[in-house]
């Protein structure tokens, strides 16, 4: 049985005045007689793109391919990526907060007492401040009266199309307008790839450390962005130059735009097509807590198409 493909060259342009190009890309077809303009439905929703005003294909070749092996991944499947940080008793996230301690609320060999023979379980204890690991803030993190963790939609916070942004290795700590001001972003969980994640866990963490710039995130804000992360210490410029102001915290969170900070492995996202995941617990009067962040990406565009369209980890 075989498993047709189409590999085209893909001109996209988006009303935004954007696009992009990518060349030898491939896409799931459902049969061999496909037409083109079934191609460029299927590419546009494989890549989870909006604001799509044109798509123009060259190259257009249809292609069988025998289908993938029970048990083993194949081509419209997706994979997991990891974005978060281990959390370990006694760590330290932000310089200055409390690391998390963790014990037992009860033992296992204090439990066998309650239990029938042969059943024990154990109940652990955490203590812990709320910007711990990986985490996220909302709204009442920064404001009174803002929304708190248990107001967040889940529209806000799962399953949402990523777009990435790669500063990673410019040499440069700031995210700007510029970097910016070629996406599409609307609707999207809009990921700051800085490199700032290298030096988790230790004194070189929060030293000089990436940031967002305040004009950039007001360009979210315009733009209608559904969330935004970043794999540093602080999306603000957290430096004693910066004498605490926090304007990115400030734009973001007036716009019930939720924030991701500590992210880590966005190297292995492509710049399109990935689903975001960041849901923290429904806690009333609470701002920020710990999050398992990972993102869904379609297992055909990380092996096949990474390279094609001009992506490369790092």
């Amino acid at each position: 049985m075989l498993q047709y493909r189409a590999e085209v060259t893909a001109a996209v342009t988006l009303t935004t005045g954007g696009g992009l190009r990518a060349e030898g890309l491939r896409v799931d077809v459902p049969h061999a007689d496909v037409t083109t303009a079934e191609i460029e439905a299927l590419l546009v929703r494989s890549l989870g793109l909006r604001d799509v005003e044109r798509v123009e294909l060259t190259g257009v070749r249809v292609f069988g391919e025998p289908a993938p092996v029970a048990g083993e991944p194949g081509p419209g499947r997706t994979r997991f990526v990891e974005l978060s940080h281990v959390i370990e008793a006694g760590m330290t996230t932000y310089p200055g907060l409390p690391g998390p301690a963790v014990s037992s609320h009860l033992t296992r060999a204090d439990s066998r007492s309650l239990y029938a023979e042969g059943t024990e379980f154990s109940i652990e204890r955490i203590e812990m401040v709320g910007s711990t690991g990986t985490y996220l803030d909302s709204p009442h993190h920064r404001y009174e009266g803002g929304t708190d963790l248990a107001g967040l939609p889940l529209e806000r916070l799962a399953d949402l199309p990523a777009v990435v942004v790669r500063t990673a290795g410019s040499g440069r700590r700031a995210v700007t307008v510029q970097d910016l001001e070629p996406l599409t972003v609307a609707g999207h969980a809009v990921l700051l790839h800085t490199g700032g994640d290298r030096g988790w866990g230790t004194p070189d963490y929060a030293v000089d450390a990436p940031y967002l710039t305040g004009e950039a995130a007001a360009l979210l804000v315009e733009r209608g962005a559904a969330l935004v992360g970043i794999d540093a210490v602080n999306i603000d410029d957290a430096g004693e130059a910066a004498a605490g102001v926090r304007p990115a915290h400030t734009v973001l969170l007036a716009a019930n735009i939720p924030i991701v900070e500590h992210l880590t492995g966005l190297e292995n996202l492509p710049p399109h097509g990935a689903r975001f995941t960041a849901a923290p617990p429904r806690i009333t009067g609470v701002g920020t807590f710990p999050v398992r962040a990972y993102a869904q990406v379609p297992f055909y565009e990380a092996h096949d198409h990474k390279r094609s369209a001009g992506w490369q980890p790092s």
